[in-house]
Order: structure tokens, then C-alpha cells, then sequence
């Protein structure tokens, strides 16, 4: 029964995929010296609108000179809402795990904490953290090698479209007393929301405040970040561009509360150019040493050619280094990253949750591939009249349901405990989704009702028969 239940959470739950391999791979060419120039970046971006792949996409980039350049393509909402911009608010998702990273190197440098502490040093006395061989560190959650899985067993969302809102401290705490992590930490790289998000609340209550304050005080206001928050002022919100899934459907914001550390921050691209050159400037005032430090290598990364820092994910290709991360939530994607040897770095917001990380890598290094996802096939016309033959509810396994909803001439799919995605037809019976690699099959009784609709997910046919 459980591996029909995460049967599509990979599209709904993850807050960043950190697959750079691909992406990034480049060729043995000399080093670009300049970034792209102005009309190819603006061409790259136009491309992705047109094609259907992101509503709307805010590009920053710095050269080599420190300059900094903003290419804004799109619109925050439908087609008539305002093109979006440099102050465009967008969710960043897990780039926000870097902004935790920075916390943690900034008390460091202040004497608060050590990378070596225990992170029980700074938990409740009635909270617990077992362990596995040796107490889990301060290093070993900002490494994604804790030992702790990516998400809690007891991460039951009351509102889908909303997943983490409600997964509070009481929550996070009852799962750490009563989880035994399966290796000693530190020894195997094991990417963990979970993770980040506990080290987002102990950094808090070792200074003695939220984690939100803390943020501010020691990250957002040194840097004059004034358009960044995880609760957005009146203003921001007014700029909020619409987040669209993979199937251009607008979907609800994300809240998160225990996990924050992990994915709550909305940002501008005039903000995040700021935090981009703080990074690039190890000099800068007054966080240039601390940030810096969270970009050293510390351990691996789960491929050959990847390490990590303190949540910065470091690609060592050839004879330079990118550092970089993304973001992702349920309607909206990002990326950051720089080569600290050229000086260039680029951050891509973008109001859809198609990746643009290879764009990303590209931006950096001309010599990283782009990967452009091809662009979704043409619909099949359908009857208005066969559709509702479709709409119902399908028994998948003992307490899961796959829920075959319409809205005008469109079809959505849900399964019990996650959000609903578009059904788009390949023909009068068989649909696929955009959002995940996966195909429905219905079948018709004489009177054309459907009696049954198989799930195409993985290799794996499961049929669900339909609830009188």
C-alpha cells in the first residue's frame, strides 16, 4: 500500500532535485571568458515562454566585472497580468537551505556555535535524537548526511496543495524520539528536508528567537534584502507572481513551519543579485568570511564529480568549481550559482515548476548543455459528454483512491493525501501527465461509463476499479 501512496510524490513533496551530472556535463573547450551576451540570454528565455515550459522567468547574472544585468520574459499570472520583473516576488524553495547554511557559518564566526556540536546540545530537555555510533552534528544535518531521511514518516498534510503548513515543532519532535537513523552520520550523502529543516531550529533557538528573526537580523538586513522574507509584507504580496505546476495550472503558495530552514523563502531578483554578490565577494562587509566558508568543501556528494559545503553543493569539472543550488515547490523553480575563479554568477526565479537548472549551469559556463524539455504534444479533441463518463473515484489499494475530477474541459487526477494534476488525452480512453512519467487507460462498459482506469507509473500497470 505505501508505494502506491508515493506513487506521484516526487512531483508534489520535494523541495529541490540535486541531479547536476547531466545538466552540467561539459566539453574540453578553453574557458569562456564573458558570460552570454544580452539578445542570446533574452532568446534562451523567450524560447521557454513560448514554448508553454514557465509562465514567467527573472534572470540575474553578474560578470566578470561585477556588473549586474536582469532579463525578465513572461507574466506573474494568466494573460492579462503584468509581465514579471526585477521585483517580482517568487518562492525559491530550497535555495533557502543556502540561507540557512549562511546562519549557521555566521555564529560560527561568532563563537555560537560549532560545526562539530551535537545538535541535542540544542534541543529541548524532553526532546530526543537518537543516535546511530556517535551523536548527529551541527556539520552532519548542513552536509545532507545526518543519517535522517528525506521527509518525516509522520508527514500526514491536512490541505495537499499546502503540504508543509501544518507540520509544526510538536510534529518534527514526536518523529525524532521515535526514528533510529539506519547509518552512523557523516558517512553516506543522503539529501533531507528533514534534515535542514531541524538545523533551521536549533540555529533559532540558540539565538534565542525565531527562525524568521534570525534570518533578518543576521543575513537579510546586513545585506539591505529588504524584498526577502518568508512572511511577506502587504507589498510583496501584491507582487507575488502566481506559481503554475508542469501543467500550467496556477497552484496554492507554500507555508512551511517546523521546516522553514529547508524551503520558505520568497525573494526578489534584485534581492538575490545582492545575496549573489556577497557570495562572490569574499571580502564583502560584513558576511564576505562567513558566507565564503560555507562554500568549502566538507564531504561528497553522491556523485563523482560533486561535493558539498555547508548546504552549497560544489561541481568540480575540468579545472573550475561551480557552486550552486535550486529550488522547487509546487509552482516555482530557481537557481543559483557561480564560478568564484571567473567571477560570474547567475540567478534564475521562475513562476512554473519546470526546472532551469540547465539553463542555469549555461549561464555560468557556456560549455554546460542545454537540456530543453520538449515541448508538451498537441491535445486530442474531446466530447464534452465523454468526459463525465470519466469523472469518479477508483479504488488503487485499501485506503487510496484515485479521484478522477473535470473543471470545464479539462480532467484532473488525485490521489488520497496529495494535490490534483491535469490529465492531458492521447486519445478518447488514455491520458498522460506532464507532471510526472505516468499514463491512465480507462475502460468502458457497452453504455461507455468507465468501469476501471489502470495506472502507468514506473514500469508497474495498476488497475483501479471504480467505486459504485
Amino acid at each position: 500500500m505505501i508505494s502506491h501512496r508515493i506513487a506521484l510524490l516526487s512531483a508534489v513533496f520535494a523541495l529541490a532535485s540535486v541531479q547536476p551530472a547531466a545538466s552540467a556535463r561539459r566539453t574540453s573547450q578553453p574557458t569562456p571568458a564573458v558570460v552570454p551576451d544580452d539578445s542570446i540570454i533574452q532568446r534562451l528565455i523567450r524560447q521557454r515562454i513560448e514554448l508553454g515550459l514557465n509562465a514567467g522567468m527573472v534572470v540575474g547574472v553578474i560578470d566578470p566585472t561585477g556588473g549586474q544585468h536582469v532579463y525578465a520574459v513572461g507574466r506573474s499570472h494568466g494573460p492579462d497580468s503584468p509581465n514579471v520583473d526585477a521585483n517580482t516576488v517568487f518562492e525559491i524553495g530550497s535555495i533557502t537551505k543556502t540561507f540557512t547554511a549562511s546562519l549557521l557559518a555566521e555564529m560560527v564566526q561568532r563563537g555560537e556555535v560549532a560545526l562539530d556540536d551535537p545538535v541535542v546540545k540544542y534541543l529541548p530537555p524532553d526532546a530526543r535524537l537518537k543516535a546511530n555510533g556517535r551523536d548527529i552534528t551541527l556539520l552532519d544535518l548542513a552536509t545532507q548526511s545526518s543519517g535522517l531521511p528525506g521527509m518525516p514518516a509522520n508527514f500526514h498534510p491536512k490541505n495537499p496543495e499546502d503540504p508543509y503548513a501544518d507540520y509544526g515543532t510538536p510534529e518534527l519532535y514526536e518523529f525524532l524520539a521515535g526514528y533510529t537513523p539506519p547509518r552512523p552520520p557523516g558517512v553516506q550523502y543522503e539529501y533531507s528536508n528533514l534534515g535542514v529543516g531541524l538545523l533551521g531550529q536549533v540555529l533559532a533557538r540558540r539565538a534565542g528567537m525565531t527562525f524568521e528573526t534570525l534570518l533578518d537580523q543576521r543575513i537579510l538586513t546586513p545585506l539591505r534584502m529588504s524584498d526577502t522574507r518568508i512572511t511577506l509584507t502587504s507589498n510583496m504580496r501584491r507582487r507575488l507572481a502566481a506559481g503554475h505546476n508542469r501543467d500550467g495550472d496556477e497552484v496554492a503558495n507554500w507555508n512551511l513551519d517546523a521546516l522553514a530552514g529547508a524551503g520558505a523563502i520568497r525573494s526578489t531578483a534584485n534581492d538575490m543579485l545582492k545575496y549573489l554578490a556577497a557570495n562572490l565577494d569574499s571580502n564583502s562587509r560584513p558576511l564576505g568570511r562567513a558566507l565564503r566558508s560555507a562554500h568549502r568543501t566538507q564531504r561528497p556528494a553522491g556523485t563523482p564529480n560533486m561535493t558539498i559545503g555547508l548546504n552549497w553543493h560544489v561541481l568540480h569539472l575540468d579545472s573550475s568549481e561551480i557552486v550552486w543550488h535550486n529550488g522547487e515547490t509546487a509552482g516555482y523553480h530557481s537557481f543559483i550559482g557561480f564560478d568564484p575563479a571567473r567571477r560570474v554568477g547567475v540567478v534564475i526565479l521562475s513562476n512554473s515548476a519546470t526546472s532551469v537548472d540547465d539553463l542555469g549551469f549555461h549561464l555560468v559556463d557556456e560549455r554546460s548543455p542545454l537540456h530543453l524539455p520538449p515541448a508538451p504534444p498537441a491535445e486530442v479533441a474531446q466530447d464534452t459528454a465523454l468526459l463525465e463518463r470519466y469523472v469518479g473515484g477508483y479504488s488503487l489499494a485499501p485506503g487510496v483512491v484515485i479521484s478522477v475530477t473535470r473543471t470545464g474541459t479539462k480532467l484532473y487526477i488525485r490521489l488520497t493525501g496529495q494535490q490534483r494534476f491535469r490529465m492531458f488525452p492521447t486519445s478518447d480512453s488514455t491520458y498522460r501527465l506532464n507532471a510526472v512519467d505516468a499514463q491512465l487507460e480507462f475502460h468502458r462498459d457497452a453504455s461507455g461509463r468507465a468501469t476501471e482506469v489502470v495506472l502507468h507509473q514506473g514500469g508497474r500497470d495498476m488497475p483501479a476499479k471504480r467505486i459504485p
